[in-house]
């Protein structure tokens, strides 16, 4: 019996043994792949203001990955310090200007969401829009970037109308509407060429709807006075022309569609039944009150 208790008690002390010396070589794994020095920098991080400057200076020297890992430092060891708030925003500016655009775009949007309405919230929106703006194909391209683009630089313009980006955000949204109006006339123009006529509609009176102040909008309504006649609706086709012969009388668009109508017998006339005339009405830059 004495002997049966000596090898239990023998055995539980090798457990025991042989599980400290896990742990031990454990912890001499892990000593190997950190250093000492990131051990301690781990256990004691440099104060928040050290850190904010440590990244700053990084940025000026043109580091700027090194700088948005730093901030990003400092958000995770200072959540709660005054450097905090703006460390994120800056990651995120220090993220765009590395290229490193979807990282800068993550950085910002949680800004906003956690400081909505704040001094910095401007600028997180102007990252935003900017890393978007940067991605903005050619018109025959697809346009997801662009209208992601628009919508951040009109919540910019709006919310923030003293900001020093709003201008450039004001620049930057009359650019990507002209996109995406050239982008709209390319496949109204793609389904006209087909004899597709109502689904070019659709894309031109996108133009004249949304697009009202780009260039593209006079040969919008050109199209629309020429597809409407190929389906025969010439009350739309007469208000098109009508609409394009008041706001621009010496454009060729408006020659093209006079002499379109002509051809039929018809002259350009207004008609307030007309989704052309209303949708040009409810813009108060252009108006069917007579001419200038």
């Amino acid at each position: 019996m004495g002997r049966g208790m000596v090898i239990r008690g023998t055995a539980r002390g090798t457990s025991v043994g042989l599980l400290r010396a896990l742990a031990f070589s454990a912890l001499t794994v892990l000593a190997g792949c950190a250093s000492s020095s990131d051990l301690s920098k781990a256990l004691n991080p440099d104060p928040p203001a050290k850190m904010y400057a440590d990244a700053d200076a990084l940025m000026s020297a043109g580091k700027f990955d090194d700088a948005a890992k730093k901030f990003e430092d400092l958000d995770r060891d200072h959540p709660y310090s005054s450097e905090a708030r703006r460390a994120i925003v800056m990651a995120a500016y220090a993220y765009y200007k590395a290229g490193k655009l979807p990282e800068a775009i993550a950085s910002a949007e949680r800004y906003t969401t956690l400081h909505p309405g704040t001094k910095e919230a401007a600028l997180a929106h102007h990252i935003i829009a900017s890393a978007h703006f940067d991605e903005i194909k050619t018109p025959n391209r697809d346009q997801s970037e662009t209208r992601k683009a628009l919508q951040q630089l009109k919540t910019l313009r709006t919310r923030y109308p003293d900001s020093p980006y709003a201008n450039d955000a004001e620049n930057r949204i009359r650019l990507a509407e002209d996109t995406l109006a050239a982008s709209e006339m390319e496949v109204g123009r793609y389904y006209l060429k087909r004899k597709n006529h109502i689904a070019a509609i659709n894309r031109f009176k996108t133009v004249v709807t949304e697009y009202q102040t780009t260039a593209h909008v006079e040969e919008a309504l050109m199209r629309l006075t020429e597809s409407y006649m190929a389906l025969g609706i010439k009350q739309e086709a007469q208000a098109a022309a009508a609409v394009l012969g008041h706001n621009f009388p010496n454009s060729r668009w408006y020659k093209d569609a006079y002499a379109l109508l002509q051809s039929d017998g018809l002259a350009p006339r207004d008609s307030g039944d007309s989704w052309i005339t209303k949708a040009w009405k409810a813009v108060p830059k252009f108006s069917l009150g007579g001419p200038g």
